[in-house]
């Protein structure tokens, strides 16, 4: 008798899970992902980015910055986007050095600022959607990383109020929301908190980062970041506050964080549930994740080079149709980080293939080839060099 005809695993890799004994790392390929080939995963994608055109960023000095792109919504033809945007004299200078003028880090003394676009290319900044108010009203010190919501033929903006410079004592600040019966304004912002920080001692004691909004089986869904733990042992962890209104009350979800990696919070209705993108830190860093109640989920695939603070285009974000499309395209950040004394963030455009059913294009593939200097970039610096004696 044949091995084969003992059990042995086929050439031909089953599409269901074949009944033989499997290892634990065969076990996951079929219980963990939707298919055992990722190039067959709705799931899986890996990620190109182009320079997006039409925005000015001071010669790179420093002194303009945007970063924290909302998720990207289309109104009569035309796409918006929101994001945090810093002009000042100077590039950050860190919380020691800073003062009323001078920065600490890239998203201080900052407001939301949005522009506009026909292709998701070519943007034009349209100017301040919200203002950060006069001290010593809720975010008086900055206001940054919005996200909008449509309800009911209203927009909402939330965003985080800073009420001291960042770096001071961490990234200390609350949740509030601004609304308007228009993409382009004008803006009323609640000067409320909408997400109280935790209890003292509890995880998101501190910090309600990166409101993320969603309306799913008819609830506001408000998914958030926070680091709990002190720098640099801390750990990112994604939470859910769920509301029946866009004012709130938002009531925490009790099984909270809901995700156990992630620097930022990036979701999208997909099929019956919600996925994921778990960004950066954490044990599921580089992971795309999927949940069927869009509160418990698991790992759908592994990728690389994910977009930083992703927003991408969600057709269906606020349509609550049970059957999520999914995405195929959106804006990120990226840093510049070469030249401390000139920091700064500026708007990419990255594009997918994370839409169910799709035909499979280059985006599927894993074998993705990098530029050397994408590995060179993370180069020993000379005293790093030192320490291990080279």
């Amino acid at each position: 008798m044949s091995k084969l005809e003992q059990g042995a695993f086929p050439w031909d890799i089953p599409q269901t899970k074949p009944d033989r004994p499997l290892s634990a790392a065969m076990q996951r390929l079929y219980e963990n992902y939707q298919t055992p080939r990722p190039e067959d995963n709705d799931l899986f994608s890996s990620f190109k980015y182009t320079r997006v055109e039409g925005l000015d960023y001071s010669n790179s000095d420093g002194t303009v910055s945007r970063r924290d792109p909302s998720k990207i919504i289309k109104i009569d033809g035309l796409y918006y986007v929101w994001y945090t945007k810093r002009h000042t004299p100077l590039p950050p200078r860190g919380a020691e050095q800073c003062t009323d003028d001078i920065p600490s880090m890239d998203w201080d003394l900052a407001d939301i600022f949005y522009a506009t676009s026909k292709d998701g290319l070519h943007w034009q900044e349209q100017g301040v959607a919200v203002k950060r108010p006069s001290k010593p009203e809720l975010g008086w010190r900055s206001i940054s990383t919005p996200d909008i919501l449509v309800w009911q033929g209203r927009y909402y903006l939330y965003y985080q109020a800073f009420m001291e410079a960042s770096g001071t004592k961490g990234d200390h600040c609350p949740v509030t929301m601004a609304w308007s019966d228009s993409p382009r304004g004008p803006w009323t912002a609640t000067g409320e908190i909408v997400v109280e920080n935790g209890e003292p001692g509890s995880w998101d004691q501190f910090s309600i980062h990166d409101p993320y909004l969603l309306v799913y089986k008819g609830k506001i869904h408000l998914y958030y970041k926070s680091a709990y733990g002190d720098r640099p042992d801390y750990l990112v962890g994604n939470g859910l506050a769920i509301a029946d209104n866009p004012h709130g009350p938002f009531e925490k979800h009790s099984l909270n964080p809901i995700l156990n990696s992630g620097h930022e919070t990036c979701y999208f209705p997909f099929k019956e549930g919600i996925a994921a993108l778990a960004i950066r830190n954490g044990n599921e860093s580089n992971t795309i994740q999927y949940s069927k109640d869009g509160v418990n989920f698991n790992l759908a695939s592994v990728t690389q080079l994910m977009p930083i603070a992703a927003g991408p285009y969600i057709a269906d974000a606020f349509d609550d149709t049970g059957d999520g499309i999914g995405i195929s395209w959106g804006l990120s950040h990226m840093a510049d980080k070469k030249d401390p004394t000139t920091k700064y963030s500026f708007l990419a455009r990255f594009d997918c293939n994370l839409l169910q059913n799709s035909e499979k294009n280059d985006c599927h593939e894993t074998d993705v080839v990098h530029d050397p200097e994408v590995y060179f970039a993370q180069a020993l610096t000379a005293e790093q060099r030192k320490k291990r004696g080279i």
